[in-house]
């Protein structure tokens, strides 16, 4: 099976993801020839990159929706063993300059979150990465209250952003969304704004959804 070509609507996506629900990682990076690491620590994108390549995504790093012609993003969700998210999912780099003008209407965090293929991983720390099962894709779109929750949050931080507050954001502020440092270590760091409008040098940050909004998104999905 390999499936690299990008799906031409909707319903050739969905029909991949019945397909591999329920397959092992080791199976899946088997059918297209990819090696499967021991683990993820060093390698923490790789279910997603697997996941992009079977499914036909073709974003790649670009600022826009995985898939592109459909406007839907690939998000994977990793479960633990009660079947809820165990940790954060990433969105997109939270901009920390020239943040003037930029609201939730024009952000690139509603065009990747204005429709999302979450697709369900195991991962229970007893399992074996390889041994690791694909759930069933949930394929979403946020309703008018959720969308609204999810504005007031990034309108919040990115006014914060802007008034230079950048260094008191915690990840324990955002109903829906937080804000969290994203860098490979403390040096990697970018310019930002100070608290008195001067350049400063931070680290990077990402915008990210809280486990709390994700296992709700699951028990929606269960519950229908």
């Amino acid at each position: 099976m390999s499936l690299i070509n990008a799906p031409d609507n909707v319903e050739q996506l969905m029909q991949r993801v019945q397909t591999i629900a329920g397959m092992t990682l080791a199976s899946l990076a088997h059918s297209i020839n990819v090696e499967i690491p021991e683990n993820l620590r060093r390698e923490k994108g790789w279910v997603g990159q697997l996941l992009e390549k079977l499914l036909g995504a073709t974003a790649g790093n670009k600022p826009e929706p995985d898939f592109v012609g459909l406007g839907i993003e690939l998000k994977t969700l990793p479960i633990d063993a009660r079947g809820y998210p165990s940790e954060s999912t990433y969105v997109c780099v939270v901009p920390l300059t020239h943040t003037e003008g930029l609201h939730w209407d024009n952000s690139l965090v509603k065009a990747k979150l204005s429709q999302v293929l979450w697709i369900p991983i195991e991962a229970d720390k007893r399992i074996p990465l390889a041994q690791r099962r694909v759930g069933m894709g949930i394929l979403w779109q946020p309703d008018t209250d959720t969308e609204s929750k999810l504005a007031c949050d990034y309108d919040e931080f990115i006014d914060r952003i802007t008034l230079g507050e950048v260094e008191s954001i915690t990840a324990h502020q955002g109903e829906c969304l937080q804000i969290r440092p994203k860098a490979a270590n403390s040096s990697a760091l970018t310019k930002g704004i100070g608290d008195e409008g001067q350049s400063i040098k931070t680290l990077p940050r990402g915008f990210y959804l809280r486990p709390s909004f994700t296992r709700q998104i699951i028990h929606q999905w269960k519950t229908k």
